[in-house]
Parts: structure tokens; sequence; C-alpha cells
């Protein structure tokens, strides 16, 4: 009888123990039963908790916050090794995921987590690592994820307490890819570029209507990236990559955003993202980007599990397709630095072109109400009546702003800020050793009009431009920036001003529109006669001013300001792009046999 006890107890222990150490491996948000996400504290215990177990795993922190908060970065490789140059000489493809950009969206780091913790703790699916390095960010922006109640997000139905959407200077990080304002964009780009990741996700949680889909998806397929990686992802992974996600019962669909606001009988439209945002920003870099767009109404739970699976089918796809994949990016790498792709214009932008394919998309009946509180369209979903509507899906463009890129950009030394982000960026560039005049091609703005309120920090400025020459002295320590490298793509959104995102219409070079010398209109009364008088080319243009603009025929100050400009008294610098075009190959010989 004694022995039957002891038996008993001895099995009952063996299943406490293992009761104990699975109930040891649950994540917080699975022991809250879907309701809660970990603070930062907790999330960076449960990151050394798994570094701890796997030799699989490294943590490390990639950089600090404006608040000092280490940026995590769980490296998982199950060789062991966490070098990206020697996983590079292992041929393996490297995926980088991110969550919790936006702080508040933070259903990546939950489904992160127990995703790694099968495949290291329990060994479910280890195959899945066979040929994939990851790198896993839980959390990206960690001061906004510390902001954390329960009223940040008013359209996403839980955890019970997210973070906010912001940094701590109330920057987005999402808007700041190409300008890097943020201490932390510019830890993500060292890491970016460090390791150059051939595959990456960004998690996010939407706002918008209501309908059936728990994950929608966006990867832009439209002309940014090469020729051979588009053909790709267009008739080989996007397609496996739904039907995966068709077959686990979870359809997903590209990131809904209809033609007219929450209505979806207009349409669907698509995007081409421009480099601000993180799925834009890859693509300049020959690497695919992928946006997971989980939809806010669904509760936690179903979130998080549609991101494991969604998860679990990338990395499935990635073993698959890591061969050609590679081999599509290297070629896409060597393809920016043929003569080719400096002869064919650059598309600078997109436009849609208002084709459209029908499709299905499953949503619930809704009623279009007039408010009789707000005066507007109310859309009122019944998500107890589910129903396929058949509408067009807006998704071809062709280029619109294109341009011609040069051999090489030239930044005057006094612009440092600009000079400073490049080698962010991976952008290789060399430093005049000497001071040279130069006449280079380069842009004249008119029409300058700037935001009326700050965006992401910055007064954001719209204009025209057209080319010109221009001559001026470039000082010792100007950079030249060869567009012959594996990051043209980058350098051209950078510098040429109509690029949707470059650093003139971020404000960079918000100085060079400004008037800092007057005139006095005593002073130009006499000199206006003067000029009228000894130019008969001035004066005819003056008169044909005067009967053409009558607004400018009535300001008398904008009269003077007028001769002001033709005199050569005008400070000839203002409104002129500072950066040079080289587009001379001699000439850019000559230059860099004398850099440092």
């Amino acid at each position: 009888m004694l022995r039957i006890i002891l038996i008993f107890l001895l099995i009952m222990s063996v299943r406490f123990l293992g009761q104990a150490r699975a109930d040891d491996w649950q994540t917080y948000c699975e022991k809250s039963q879907f309701k809660a996400t970990p603070d930062y504290a907790q999330t960076m215990a449960f990151c050394e908790k798994l570094a701890d177990f796997s030799p699989w795993i490294q943590f490390i922190s990639f950089g600090k916050s404006a608040q000092g908060r280490d940026l995590p970065l769980l490296i998982v490789n199950k060789d062991g090794r966490f070098d990206p140059q020697a996983i590079n000489r292992e041929q393996k493809l490297v995926v980088l995921i991110q969550a919790g950009i936006h702080a508040g969206e933070i259903d990546g780091k939950d489904a992160g987590f127990i995703f790694l913790r099968d495949l290291v703790v329990h060994k479910k699916h280890a195959s899945l690592l066979d040929h994939v390095v990851l790198l896993f960010i839980p959390i990206f922006n960690v001061d906004g994820h510390e902001r954390s109640g329960p009223y940040n997000r008013i359209n996403q139905n839980g955890p019970q307490e997210m973070g906010w959407r912001t940094t701590a200077v109330n920057l987005n990080l999402n808007r700041d890819h190409l300008k890097a304002d943020a201490v932390e964009m510019q830890a993500w780009l060292k890491l970016f570029n460090r390791w150059l990741p051939d595959f990456f996700v960004d998690i996010h949680v939407t706002d918008g209507a209501d309908y059936q889909y728990v994950v929608t998806y966006n990867m832009d397929t439209h002309g940014v990236l090469d020729s051979g990686l588009n053909q790709f992802l267009k008739s080989r992974f996007i397609p496996a990559l739904e039907h995966a996600m068709q077959e686990n019962n979870l359809p997903i669909i590209q990131y809904v955003m209809f033609k007219n606001h929450h209505d979806p009988k207009s349409g669907m439209l698509n995007w081409v993202p421009s480099p601000r945002f993180s799925n834009g920003y890859t693509l300049l870099h020959n690497r695919p980007g992928l946006l997971i767009e989980n939809h806010m109404l669904k509760d936690y739970r179903t979130r998080v599990n549609a991101t494991y699976h969604m998860l679990e089918t990338l990395f499935d796809l990635m073993n698959d397709f890591q061969g050609p994949l590679r081999r599509l990016i290297k070629q896409a790498d060597r393809a920016t630095l043929d003569a080719d792709f400096l002869a064919r214009p650059f598309p600078l932008t997109f436009r849609r072109t208002g084709d459209s394919t029908m499709i299905d998309f499953l949503g619930f009946e809704y009623q279009t109400l007039k408010s009789d509180v707000s005066g507007g369209l109310w859309y009122r979903y019944d998500n107890a009546r589910p129903k396929t509507f058949r509408i067009p899906f807006y998704d071809f463009f062709v280029p619109e702003r294109v341009v011609n890129l040069p051999l090489a950009y030239l930044v005057p030394v006094e612009w440092k800020t600009v000079i400073d982000r490049l080698a962010l960026h991976g952008i290789t560039y060399f430093e005049l050793s000497q001071d040279m005049e130069l006449n280079l091609e380069t842009y004249r703005f008119k029409e300058v009009k700037f935001a009326s309120s700050p965006y992401e920090g910055r007064q954001m400025v719209r204009f025209k431009s057209e080319p010109m020459r221009f001559k001026r002295i470039y000082y010792k320590g100007s950079v030249i920036v060869p567009v012959k490298q594996r990051t043209a793509r980058v350098i051209a959104h950078i510098f040429e001003p109509d690029a949707p995102d470059s650093f003139v219409r971020w404000g960079f070079f918000n100085a060079i529109f400004e008037k800092k010398e007057y005139a006095e209109s005593y002073v130009m009364e006499a000199l206006a006669r003067k000029m009228l008088a000894e130019d008969d080319q001035l004066r005819a243009r003056f008169q044909e001013k005067m009967q053409a603009d009558s607004a400018f025929a009535r300001n008398p100050r904008a009269i003077l300001n007028w001769f002001y400009r033709h005199s050569p008294y005008w400070d000839r610098f203002k409104d002129i792009y500072p950066v040079g075009k080289i587009t001379d190959a001699q000439l850019l010989n000559h230059l860099l046999k004398g850099v440092n």
C-alpha cells in the first residue's frame, strides 16, 4: 500500500513540476488571459529569460531612447552565431521583425514572445530556423510604451492598457525613417545598415472601418523595388502568403483604405509608401518591407493569435524562398551599380491611374445615416451580419515625378546637419581636401509656401523647382556623394527636392528661403528710375508685369521689391539649392582625386 502511495505521489509531483515548468514559460499576456501586455521592465525580463535559457538567442540593446531606456533586440540563430558577417557567410536569410513602433499597437510584442517561446523552449516548429535568422524588436518606441493607459487608443479593443503613439518628444517614429530626427530612429538606422536584413516586417494595429479580416497587410510592388524583386513578390510571395493564411482560416487582404472614408462600397485604394514610412524606406535599400495591420475592433486574443499564425506562415515561406530571395536581392544591389541605372529616368513619386480590378471584400452590412449630433455621415456596421461585397480595387500606378540622376551630389561643408545624416543611412561619401569654385547644376525654388503648423517637429515646405547652373565656392570638407552605390535610391530621395520626403521638403534647408537684407523705399525710388533709364529690356519686362498683374500694380512695396530683386544688391544665394549635381564624369574623377 505504501508503495502505491509513493508511486502516486511521484506521478503527481512529476505532473506538478511539469505543469510548473509550463506555467513558468507562459507569457505575461497569456497569464492575463490576453487582457494585458507586460510593461517595459517585465518585457526586458522576459527577453533576458529567453536568452539565459537558449543558446540560440542573444539579447542586446541597440541604442538608447530619449529618456535613456535601452532599445531591446533579440537575435535568434539556431547555430548560436550572432555576428552579421558570420551569418552572411552561412547564406542564411535575415528577417527583422519590429513591434511597437506605435507603442499602443503592441500585438506584435506579445505574439512574438509566444512564437519565440514555442520555437526555442518547446522546440515547436524549430525547423523554421533552419535557413532563417530572426532579429526581433519587441518594443521600438520604448518611451511611448511607458506612457501607458486605458485611454490611449479610442478605436482599439484591448489590451486593458496600452502605450502611446509617439516618443517622449512627441515624434512619430513611423514618419522619421528618412529624416531621422529621433535618437531612436538614428539607433535603428545603424542597426539596419549593420545587418541589412533581407526581409522586414513592421506590426501595427489599424484604424478605419469594421470588417471580417483580422489581419491586413501592405507590400509595395508598384515600381520602387528592382523589377526582379517586384515580379517575385507579385507572382510568387504574395499569392503564397494569401493562400497559406486562407488555409489557416485567416483570410487576409491589402491594407483597407476606402475611396470614400468608411464606405466599403466606394472601393478600396492602394498606395505607394514614401520613405518616411518603414515599409517605404526599406524598399530604397532593395529589401522588401511587409506592413502588418491588425484590425483594431477584434479582441486582443484574436489579434495576437492571428499575428502568431502570420509569423509562423512568414517563416515557413522564408525557408521555402530563401534561395531565390537572397539571389534577387543581390541582383538588385548590383543593378544600382550598373550604368543603366543612372541612364534611366528615376521615378520619385507615383500616381494612381484610376483603373481598378474587382475583388471580394469580407465586410459587414452597414447603414449610412445623417448624424443628428455632428450633421455628418454616420456609418453603423452590423457585425452580426457578415456580407461579401464585390468592389473595385484601385491598384494601378504610373511614375509621376521623374528625374535624371547625376553621377554625384556635392554638399557644402556648412550644411553639417545634412552631412551627418548620410552615414546613418549607410551612404558612402568623400570630403574635399581644398576649396573649389565650381559651376554646377542645381535648382532655383519659387512659389515657396510653408506649412501653417509644424509636422513631426518640422516646418515642411512646398515649392516649384527649376533646374539651373550656379557658381559657388565649395569649401574644404564639403562632401561628394557618388550615386553609383548600393544606396542610390536613398541618395536620390534625400537630395532630389521633388522627392516626397526630400530633405528640402522636410525643412533641412529652410534658411535659404529667408531674406536677410532689405532696401529702404527712398533708396529704391531713386534706383528704380536709374534702372529704367539704363535698361530697355528691364523697362519692357516691368511694363508687361504692371499690365498683367493688377495686384502688383497697386502695391508700391511689391513694385520696389521687384526692382530690388533685379538689382545687383539682391542676395544671389536666396532660394538657390546649396547642393550641386555633378553630371560630368571627368569632373567627378578629378574631384575624387583630391578628396580625403
